[in-house]
């Protein structure tokens, strides 16, 4: 008779053999999903870009130049959906969210770069809840002031010495403009102008003209009409010339040195977008935003097209979210 400790050894034994057995059946089972995953055509049904903006904002009007050729490459139906709300946030949250690999996001810089930084209850992490897909078009910041303001340098001397009593305005706490005009004022030392948040543009320009605000940034495909109606004057461009307002120096004329920053629009996805998805919007993408007739439409809405592969996205993301983070700690910025 054997003794109990043999029995045990053998039925140890057994148990041994039949985990490994299982496991390899389990391992298989993930392998045959994983290689038929592979095979899946992507996208089988219709994508959805969700834009953070109502209809006819500059988001908006970007994806809807995307949709249509974007569709024709992939063989199935493009829709944008406008999920407007908290500077683009809801929207934002929601493309985090995704599990159904065809819901991607059009976004803008905050959503990806100042918005963890400045909401402590933001409800996804900009870093690592998304996919970047393409850096999709760029615009530099015009700073416009009255027509009866001087220009150039003689600008920032009026700015230095109407200190507090200067106001600038922008789209609200947080936005591009806002953070953007903080930067100015830390490389800038005795300018002093304080923020006065408004619902839009078309409220900072009245203001503007109605002298409650002395200056503000905004994109030349808002800023340059105004200019040019003569109704507005163009102190200077963010970063170097430009082809979207080829008349308005660099700010760097007028003794604002490096200053570099941008508005854009970006195509990104959930983290969990699958492998194939990536690798067909790489290589869609960037080849339709650098199409003549789609640059040709986003220059006239404001935009030059850049089309990047998800590298290029990813670089500007993290060098931007330093940029913006720098400037929200050094100047004490907090939203709730």
């Amino acid at each position: 008779m054997a003794s109990s400790a043999s029995r045990s050894s053998v039925l140890f034994n057994a148990i041994i053999l039949i985990a490994i057995c299982v496991c390899s059946t389990w391992a298989t089972a993930q392998d045959s999903l994983k290689s038929r995953a592979a095979d899946t055509p992507w996208p089988s049904r219709t994508v959805r870009l969700l834009v953070g903006f109502p209809a006819g904002s500059s988001p908006d009007l970007t994806a809807r130049v995307l949709a249509e050729p974007l569709a024709k490459a992939l063989g199935q139906a493009v829709v944008v959906e406008n999920r407007p709300g908290a500077a683009g946030n809801i929207a934002a949250d929601q493309v985090a969210k995704a599990t159904d690999d065809h819901t991607l996001g059009i976004v803008i810089n905050g959503n990806l770069t100042s918005a963890g930084q400045l909401y402590p209850q933001l409800p996804y992490q900009p870093q690592k809840d998304f996919t970047p897909i393409s850096l999709l078009t760029v615009a530099p910041l015009v700073l416009v002031a009255a027509t009866a303001q001087p220009g150039g340098e003689n600008f920032f001397k009026a700015a230095r010495e109407g200190a507090a009593r200067w106001n600038y305005g922008s789209v609200g706490n947080g936005s591009v403009a806002h953070l953007g005009m903080e930067l100015i004022k830390s490389k800038m030392p005795g300018l002093s102008a304080v923020h006065i948040p408004f619902a839009g543009n078309p409220q900072v320009v009245t203001a503007i003209l109605g002298g409650d605000i002395q200056m503000a940034l905004m994109a030349p495909g808002v800023a340059m009409p105004q200019v040019r109606a003569g109704k507005l004057r163009a102190i200077g461009l963010s970063g170097g010339r430009s082809a979207l307002a080829p008349d308005v120096p660099p700010l760097a004329d007028a003794g604002l040195k490096d200053f570099n920053l941008e508005v854009w629009n970006a195509l990104v996805g959930p983290a969990g977008l699958s492998a194939a998805a990536v690798s067909r919007l790489s290589a869609e993408v960037p080849r339709i935003v650098r199409e003549p007739e789609t640059r040709q439409k986003l220059f006239n809405q404001g935009w030059q097209a850049v089309g990047t592969l998800p590298a290029g996205l990813y670089s500007r993301l993290k060098d931007e979210t330093a940029t913006l983070g720098d400037i929200i700690k050094t100047r004490g910025i907090r939203l709730e």
